[in-house]
């Protein structure tokens, strides 16, 4: 007799022999489950650390615009009468306020993704640990 996924029944009655093979068929079964759970949730993890690394890069390009576009405004203000430099300093103002946004996505984009690690994996595999050491203690 055999059950839909091709395993004998247990009576409790099996030789050790047929355990230990069920045993390590398990055993290997959860390791790859547990090894495939770990790669996907690094993935998730990798892209929202990518997006967040891209924002933070936007952020600082448009940083330096803003900073040469201040630079721009300090010569124009000098230079010419207030219309010209009125208008650089708006220039300035909106690529600075373009750099806060893109900051403040990329900050939200990495606290979303979290610690580097798999957490989710590592507390299954020690959930799993402690239930095969209190099985085997039995």
């Amino acid at each position: 007799m055999s059950t839909s996924e091709g395993r004998a029944p247990t009576t409790g009655n099996e030789p050790v022999g047929v355990l230990i093979t069920r045993a390590s068929q398990q055993i290997s079964e959860l390791v790859r489950e547990e090894m495939q759970l770990a790669r996907s949730e690094m993935t998730q993890k990798s892209k929202r650390f990518g997006k967040g690394g891209g924002l933070f890069g936007a952020a600082g390009l448009v940083g330096i615009l803003a900073a040469q576009a201040l630079v721009v405004t300090c010569i124009a203000a000098l230079a010419l009468a207030l219309p010209v430099w009125a208008a650089a300093l708006i220039v300035t103002a909106v690529l600075a306020a373009i750099a806060g946004v893109a900051a403040l996505a990329g900050k939200k984009q990495f606290a979303r993704a979290g610690t580097p690690a798999p957490e989710e994996t590592i507390d299954s595999v020690k959930a799993d640990l402690a239930e095969v050491k209190e099985k085997a203690h039995r």
